[in-house]
């Protein structure tokens, strides 16, 4: 893979997700196969002033602790993670699987103890998180494992990846285009924002929710990388109505599709999935807030043009809607805690709009 690219995505992450300087605590978190791009990172946060410390995990770590660990160790809080997300400026991590599917026959009930274990690192993260207090961003490499999950070749997915990031040949300065996606989703969010009722409809989807009183935040690449999105966290008892999600939803590397949920009084009062549905009603099961939605957004990158079974490129793909249910995020207003965060997205690009208190402002995938 070219070293420009790895440079030029790690400019991104030093110097916009998490704008590194002098004194800053620095963790950055991955796998042993990560290293061209975690040399280019720890290079420039010691260039800007911070203290690099690496974090590092053996691709198949997370497939050997559900095999060998007990139900106390796997709700055990992992105590690195713990210091870093409590104490520490900065917290980037770079995802490398090497098999993305490494844990699709772990049980449902394993994940969820998991879960519960991560749930403090993953709430610390997000409260520190909404004040800036920590800057973390989540950024991935290409491997042979995500190409293949894509259906791609790695060379064709390299290119996507880093065309999805901007850090590719044709951005001669990925920072700046980064801020100007600032200024385009600005425009975005000033036509939904401080309004009160959304509608989406579609073939697949007839749902409501209140906005009211919620920030919509500008997902420009502080937080993940690649990015691409508005998102804000609806009221909580507010959704209304039903939506059949057209891609798989994915926890874990496990993938479950043709998921159907139902909501009232912002519950969810029915779920069904053709394919995975037993791993569904487990993740909705954790716990109260789980039966909630924590998040409703709109993915606005363009580049990302196709569903590639990873979602942290999915959730951005141009022309779709998602949302998680479970946690939160605190900066918008959202008051749901939950010990999973799981993102489902639907296509918006056919004979689909979306209202916002009566008004149509998004249709076929574009807003107006």
């Amino acid at each position: 893979m070219s070293e420009q690219a790895y440079h030029k995505l790690a400019q991104i992450l030093v110097d916009h997700s998490s704008k590194v300087g002098p004194g800053d605590r620095v963790a950055i978190e991955t796998t042993t196969n990560a290293q061209g791009l975690v040399r280019e990172i720890y290079q420039l946060v010691l260039q800007r002033g911070g203290y690099p410390h690496i974090l590092l995990n053996l691709p198949e770590q997370e497939k050997i602790l559900f095999e060998y660990a007990n139900d106390e160790q796997l709700t055990f809080t992992p105590s690195f993670q713990k210091l870093v997300t409590e104490q520490f400026e900065v917290y980037i991590r770079v995802r490398a699987d090497l098999d993305p599917r490494l844990l699709s026959d772990v049980p449902g009930s394993k994940q969820a103890l998991r879960q519960k274990g991560m749930a403090l690192v993953r709430n610390t993260m997000l409260q520190r998180g909404a004040t800036n207090a920590l800057r973390w961003v989540l950024s991935q490499i290409p491997t042979e494992g995500y190409a293949t999950e894509a259906g791609m070749s790695m060379d064709e997915y390299s290119d996507f990846a880093f065309s999805a990031c901007h850090a590719d040949e044709n951005t001669p300065d990925p920072v700046a285009y980064w801020e100007n996606i600032r200024k385009q989703q600005l425009k975005m969010i000033e036509s939904i924002e401080g309004h009160n009722q959304v509608r989406l409809k579609g073939a697949n989807v007839d749902l409501s929710l209140s906005i009211k009183g919620r920030k919509f935040n500008n997902s420009y690449g502080l937080h993940n990388m690649p990015d691409g999105e508005i998102y804000t966290g609806p009221v909580e008892d507010s959704a209304s109505g039903w939506v059949k999600f057209t891609y798989p939803a994915i926890y874990q590397g496990q993938m479950v599709e043709g998921v159907e949920l139902q909501f009232e009084k912002g519950r969810v009062i029915s779920a069904k999935a053709k394919m995975g549905e037993q791993l569904l009603l487990a993740m909705i099961a954790s716990d109260e807030g789980s039966h909630y939605l924590g998040e409703f957004a709109i993915g606005t990158n363009y580049e990302i043009n196709r569903f590639t079974r990873n979602i942290l490129f999915d959730e951005k793909l141009g022309g779709t809607f998602h949302v998680a249910l479970g946690a939160g995020y605190p900066e918008t207003g959202s008051r749901n805690t939950s010990t999973i965060h799981w993102d489902m997205i639907c296509d918006m690009r056919h004979d689909s709009e979306i209202q916002v208190d009566g008004v149509s402002i998004y249709r076929d995938g574009r807003f107006i």
